[in-house]
């Protein structure tokens, strides 16, 4: 999601709500378990595409990122330097590659979105690196999803885990809240100061979705006005899950459980 500056107005959710959340969510994590057994070297990234459609049609949810705004394809996939949006295409992944899959899956009318960064095959050292920093800076920013706290500690807690570290945060865009629309109010960054931003609370629904560059902080926007990319051309990793605040908890409503079940030893 593109970070904008506006008003913002925070739909929160019931417990029932929330349920109906967890079950797009379960969906949308089973859904990324089946696109998981595709990632390697050889397959197009159409291939990896369809596989999400025909799954999630199958059990009856709907594609959500199919048709959004034009956006071509189920899924967005975001090879090597691929911040995020990228199209589905006749790209065949190679050896040494990396992958995000962003996939949102809607069932019974709510959301269910999250992200993982795939290695293809055997990936340079200090790409994996990248990839286990982002991943890890997702559970800090989770961490940081407290009722009381605020968005800004989410920001904070991803920003400063991932810096301390040598990498960068992609700061034109960010996290959201999510429910009966796939973007929904409020807008969640990965940078800023503790204490600051929209306080959390019991009903709020959220995508925390880090997106972190190996070198430069800074993105070009393709011309197809969806794909984007790292200036510089460096790879760049994003991880998401979809979490709810109830009744004082924070509940991580996706899960990366169906990914680790397909790639065993070489789950990050």
């Amino acid at each position: 999601m593109i970070q904008t500056i506006k008003k913002q107005m925070i739909y929160l959710k019931t417990p029932e709500e929330i349920e109906l959340m967890a079950a797009a969510c379960d969906l949308t994590s089973r859904t990324l378990g089946e696109m998981a057994k595709w990632v390697k070297p050889g397959v197009a990234t159409h291939k990896i595409d369809s596989v999400a459609k025909e799954y999630i049609l199958d059990n009856g949810g709907r594609p959500a990122c199919l048709g959004y705004g034009g956006f071509p394809g189920a899924v967005c996939i975001e090879v090597n330097e691929t911040v995020v949006h990228g199209f589905p295409s006749q790209y065949t992944l190679r050896e040494g590659d990396i992958v995000g899959l962003d996939i949102v899956a809607e069932l019974n009318g709510y959301n269910g979105d999250m992200c993982y960064t795939f290695p293809v095959g055997e990936v340079d050292e200090k790409v994996m690196g990248l990839l286990r920093t982002t991943k890890e800076s997702l559970a800090k920013g989770i961490d940081a999803c407290r009722e009381g706290n605020r968005i800004g500690d989410i920001a904070n807690a991803i920003q400063t885990y991932v810096e301390h570290r040598g990498y960068t945060v992609v700061r034109e865009m960010c996290g959201h809240g999510i429910g009966k629309r796939m973007h929904e109010d409020p807008e969640v960054p990965n940078y800023g100061r503790r204490g600051i931003g929209p306080l959390i609370k019991n009903g709020m629904c959220i995508a925390i979705e880090p997106m972190i560059n190996l070198g430069s902080r800074n993105i070009v926007i393709e011309q197809d006005g969806w794909t984007c990319r790292t200036r510089d051309r460096k790879p760049s990793a994003h991880f998401e899950h979809t979490v709810g605040v109830i009744g004082g908890e924070t509940r991580v409503l996706t899960t990366f459980d169906y990914v680790k079940e397909v790639l065993g030893d070489k789950f990050i």
